[in-house]
């Protein structure tokens, strides 16, 4: 009886970077990272990536800087031919490799939480995250019956002015901010 090899694949998926367009004809990728430090996104390994609907683990050969750009070499990808299938591809790791935070939270932990005026006005849920450069900002699935008829609301996500309280053990993020916007 033979055991069969199952690759592994990420019970929580967390996505931290893009691959690119092609670098030259020998395999090599442009690489986007979403790390607040752009070299960080190499401290994560495995990596994986979804082609067909399938989890496909990858492995980093080498990598290094390219006038303001990163270029990747993985194992096994040689050619632009083989590169090119790669292009617009997450690269995506197990949430568990993130360090633990003694003091704050990651944007993944705010996804899902419902946001709640100081007033006790329901906001809705939040669906996603964005940098905007100045802040971060809340994207919140309004709820269907909103009394002001919206269906999507961008809150800066400014700690102490709008945001007056994350509660993440009760999924709720507490904000000073006027329902009507």
């Amino acid at each position: 009886m033979s055991k069969q090899h199952v690759a592994p694949v990420p019970v929580e998926p967390i996505v931290l970077g893009k691959m690119g367009s092609t670098y030259g004809i020998r395999g090599w990728l442009r690489v986007f990272s979403s790390t607040e430090d752009a070299e960080s996104i190499f401290d994560y390994q495995p990596w994986f990536i979804q082609k067909g609907g399938k989890w496909e683990e990858v492995e980093l050969e080498s990598w290094r800087h390219h006038n303001q750009d990163i270029v990747i070499k993985l194992k096994g990808v040689d050619d632009r031919d083989a590169a090119n299938l790669l292009t617009n591809c997450e690269i995506v790791v197990d949430s568990s490799q993130l360090p633990k935070l003694d003091d704050g939270y990651y944007w993944k932990d705010l996804i899902g939480c419902q946001v709640v005026t100081t007033e006790g006005y329901g906001l809705g849920k939040v669906i996603d995250m964005m940098e905007t450069g100045s802040n971060d900002v809340l994207v919140i699935k309004a709820n269907l019956k909103d009394a002001f008829g919206i269906k999507e609301r961008l809150v800066p996500f400014l700690d102490g002015q709008v945001i007056k309280k994350v509660d993440l053990a009760t999924q709720t993020i507490e904000v000073d901010w006027d329902p009507g916007f």
